[in-house]
């Protein structure tokens, strides 16, 4: 690696210290939301939800999965940084759910020779099934609270459209 690997980074970091206005926002989630999403870069998780720097925390990963992490980073978000609800945020057009796990791991082993078979990528072509698993892994976690909000959406990448597919226990 040398500097010009992340040189326009630098520079793109150089111009946004400029102007920036955010340190001194508080570290808690002012509006009390934790948003899990996938990391598709065509999701712009504040913009899409009408929200501001510092209203929410935002987890993301591949496929929007509830993994052990996610879990994690959950417990911190509610009893340190003022989470009490969580809205759970996978998408259309999602890689994760075009493909199962062996498809995926053949694809990447075609393509770099690089044998994945040990990770575990979670992928599912039931988008709503999976997303209900996932919510029911929120809401039965025993290190979070009993009343913790858990909601679920599905964010449609062609239009920025949110559907509501499971509002809350």
């Amino acid at each position: 690696m040398s500097n010009e690997d992340f040189q326009d980074l630098v520079l793109g970091n150089a111009a946004y210290a400029e102007t920036f206005d955010r340190g001194g926002l508080e570290p808690l989630a002012a509006r009390g939301l934790a948003i899990l999403t996938c990391m598709d870069s065509r999701i712009e998780p504040l913009a899409a939800l009408g929200l501001a720097a510092g209203d929410a925390k935002i987890l993301r990963n591949a496929g929007a999965r509830v993994t052990e992490d996610v879990l994690r980073t959950l417990v911190l978000a509610v009893y340190l940084l003022g989470v009490n609800r969580v809205l759970v945020m996978p998408h259309t057009q999602c890689r994760m759910a075009q493909a199962t796990e062996d498809e995926i791991h053949a694809v990447i082993g075609e393509r770099a020779g690089v044998d994945t078979r040990s990770l575990e990528f979670r992928t599912s072509k039931d988008q709503v099934g999976t997303l209900s698993s996932d919510l029911v892994r929120i809401r039965s976690y025993p290190l979070l609270p009993a009343g913790l909000v858990v909601g679920g959406a599905m964010y449609d990448v062609r239009t920025g459209r949110l559907e509501i597919l499971d509002p809350g226990a």
